[in-house]
């Protein structure tokens, strides 16, 4: 009961997980790539298959697994304790990860674990054999559900845009203070409200920059 409980929560926690921007970009380029040639065997049944498999179930979904979440769903939740078990599936991923199969992605807090994501769902191995990981309905259906999400790309532009504006005016008013101290007389005037103003605004940057 206590395993179920916890690969519920697993799959909850994944499902309320929203795609980022650069991950629904990541995403598109994927789902529009052309074979990649990869230098390690995606035979099917190995290990190196069994985890492609995985992440592209997931990606159709638009989610990115960590580690944990790829060996559930495809080896079950008892694997997924398995400490020994899951360093050995990372030691694969980070092989499959320099032969360009699949990327890891930046980590949003440092204490969570690495998620991962595919760089095509087509790729031909060491044995040039051509694995394709989706088929076209799948992949259309998936492109129907990024057209259906909300603008998150356009969205992260504009955020983007109002950083660079945001980064400029600090630029400038920091400018200013430092023009303002090399003068012979100092103007509380012009030093306090212009500090102010750019302490306000260096806070605001923060939290632009952590949704980014």
């Amino acid at each position: 009961m206590f395993f179920q409980l916890t690969l519920l929560n697993r799959r909850q926690h994944l499902s309320q997980r929203k795609p980022t921007p650069s991950e629904l970009q990541f995403l598109q380029e994927a789902m529009s790539a052309d074979y990649r040639d990869g230098n390690i065997r995606l035979r099917e049944g190995e290990y190196q298959y069994d985890l492609a498999k995985a992440i592209a179930s997931f990606q159709l979904e638009l989610c990115f697994p960590d580690v944990k979440e790829i060996i559930t769903r495809f080896y079950g939740n008892e694997k997924a304790d398995d400490i020994q078990f899951v360093r050995k599936v990372q030691t694969i991923l980070k092989k499959m990860e320099k032969n360009d199969i699949v990327k890891i992605l930046p980590k949003k807090k440092p204490w969570e674990l690495q998620r991962y994501a595919l760089s095509s769902f087509r790729f031909r191995d060491s044995d040039k054999n051509l694995v394709v990981l989706a088929t076209d309905e799948q992949l259309k259906k998936t492109r129907e559900l990024v057209t259906s999400a909300p603008d998150q790309l356009g969205a992260s532009t504009r955020l983007r845009n109002r950083i660079y504006v945001l980064v400029l005016v600090l630029v400038v008013l920091y400018a200013t203070i430092i023009w303002d101290f090399m003068q012979s007389v100092v103007n509380p005037l012009v030093v306090i409200p212009v500090f102010s103003i750019a302490v306000i605004l260096s806070m605001i940057l923060g939290k632009m920059l952590s949704r980014q």
